[in-house]
């Protein structure tokens, strides 16, 4: 009898173990999308296709560099995930704008993105240029510190055409100056204190340098064809 009733205990768990996995049966419950927090999860599927997986590599903004990331502080970085750029690709993720995260997702991504790309003294006690594009920049001026500092490497057929009024209309002035003061090292883009093709250390550009050539470079971005071509062949003299 009692090998009967072990018997039974045994079976009659097996049942109940296995009705929580039978079809139709509630399942745990799992997060809503909302109230994910996890760093990983949160960047691979809301910024990962852009900016490339750990933060490099992608077509847009280089995050997994430290000296992008010691440029822009956190109240940049809120604005940018929430609210988008407007004229790029770059779209709004907060709720309040239309997108899929809460404020304490986007500050989850910031948080993750300090943890995981900041590094001390990114860079190396140099002082860089502002963060913010000024309006009051010169793009005559831009124009000519962009053939003496910058064309060398990019009216090169092996760089990217950053004259192109067709990759211009893709990033915003503010994402020229962070690429041109921060660099992009996954591409061999160095920062605006290297401008040689070898990357070796050379006069590094002013403020004001860099000022001039993204109004100069901003300038480009509405310009008729034969304007742009024309510009573009002349940075390559």
């Amino acid at each position: 009898m009692r090998l009967v009733l072990a018997a039974l205990a045994v079976c009659l768990a097996a049942v109940m173990s296995g009705c929580g996995h039978a079809p139709g049966y509630p399942s745990a419950a799992k997060a809503r999308p909302s109230e994910v927090t996890d760093f990983a999860t949160l960047y691979n599927q809301n910024c990962a296709a852009c900016h490339g997986r750990n933060g490099q590599n992608g077509p847009a903004i280089d995050l997994g560099n430290p000296e992008y990331q010691a440029l822009a502080d956190d109240d940049v970085l809120n604005s940018w995930i929430s609210g988008g750029i407007p004229g790029t690709e770059m779209s709004a993720f907060a709720q309040s704008a239309g997108g899929m995260l809460s404020n304490r997702q986007i500050d989850a991504l910031i948080a993750g993105m300090r943890k995981q790309w900041s590094v001390p003294n990114a860079f190396g006690g140099a002082v860089p240029p502002p963060y913010e594009q000024p309006q009051t920049a010169d793009p005559h001026h831009g124009e000519a510190a962009y053939r003496a500092r910058c064309a060398g490497c990019h009216a090169s057929s092996l760089e990217q055409q950053i004259t192109s009024p067709t990759y211009l209309a893709l990033v915003a002035d503010q994402q020229l100056r962070s690429i041109i003061i921060a660099g992009r090292p996954d591409i061999g883009q160095p920062d605006w204190r290297h401008d040689s093709p070898d990357g070796k250390l050379t006069t590094p550009l002013s403020a004001q340098e860099v000022d001039d050539i993204v109004a100069y470079l901003g300038s480009l971005r509405n310009a008729p064809p034969s304007t742009s071509t024309a510009s573009t062949a002349q940075a390559g003299r």
